[in-house]
C-alpha cells in the first residue's frame, strides 16, 4: 500500500466534510483545499558576499526536503548596489506529498518551538484566498543545526488555496490545524 501523509487523509476523511457543513457546498469538487507552498528568503546582504545565496538555499533544501532555487534581481537599483541577474535570495515551492508532510512539520514540531508563541495572527490574507506567514528565525525549524547557523534570518510562508474568499481558506486553513490567534 502507497504511504499517504497525515494531513492528507484528514483532508479527505474529516476536513472536506466539515467545510461542506459549513458552506453549503453541493459538490465535493467546490470545497477549497491547499494547492501549493511556497517559502521564500530573501537575502539582501547576498550583493556583497555570494556565499550567502549558497546558505540560503542549502537551508531551504533542508527544511523542506526538496531542492530550493535562487532568485536573482529583475533591474538594477543603484542605491542598494544591485545589478539585473545577481542572485538576491531563495525560493522553493511545495506541491502534494511533500506540501502535506511540510504543513504536518510546521504544526506540530516548528511553531511551537517560537519563544512567547499564543498562536498566527489572521491578518495575513490576500483577499484571494490566499495566506502569508511570517517567520522571524530560521531555526524553529528541528532539521537546522543552531550550531551550524551563520545569520539567524527570516521566511515567508505563502499558502497558495482554491478558495474563492479569506473566510473559506482561513476556514481550511483551520481545519488543516493551523493556530490562528483567538480575537
Amino acid at each position: 500500500m502507497a504511504y499517504t501523509p497525515r494531513l492528507k487523509e484528514e483532508y479527505k476523511s474529516r476536513v472536506i466534510s466539515a467545510l461542506k457543513e459549513e458552506f453549503g457546498y453541493t459538490n465535493v469538487m467546490q470545497v477549497p483545499k491547499l494547492e501549493k507552498i511556497v517559502l521564500s528568503r530573501g537575502v539582501g546582504a547576498a550583493v556583497s558576499d555570494k556565499k550567502l545565496i549558497d546558505y540560503a538555499v542549502d537551508e531551504l533544501t533542508k527544511i523542506t526536503g526538496q531542492k530550493a532555487v535562487s532568485t536573482i534581481s529583475k533591474k538594477d537599483v543603484a542605491s542598494f548596489k544591485l545589478r539585473k541577474g545577481m542572485p538576491i535570495g531563495a525560493k522553493v515551492t511545495l506541491r502534494g506529498e511533500r506540501m502535506y508532510e511540510f504543513l504536518d512539520r510546521l504544526i506540530t514540531s516548528a511553531l511551537p518551538r517560537v519563544r512567547d508563541f499564543s498562536g498566527i495572527k489572521a491578518t495575513g490574507f490576500d483577499g484571494r484566498g490566499n495566506y502569508n506567514l511570517g517567520v522571524l528565525e530560521q531555526i524553529i525549524f528541528p532539521e537546522i543545526d543552531i550550531d551550524k547557523v551563520n545569520k539567524i534570518s527570516g521566511m515567508d510562508i505563502t499558502f497558495v488555496t482554491t478558495a474563492q474568499t479569506d473566510k473559506e481558506a482561513k476556514s481550511l486553513l483551520t481545519e488543516l490545524g493551523l493556530p490562528f490567534k483567538k480575537n
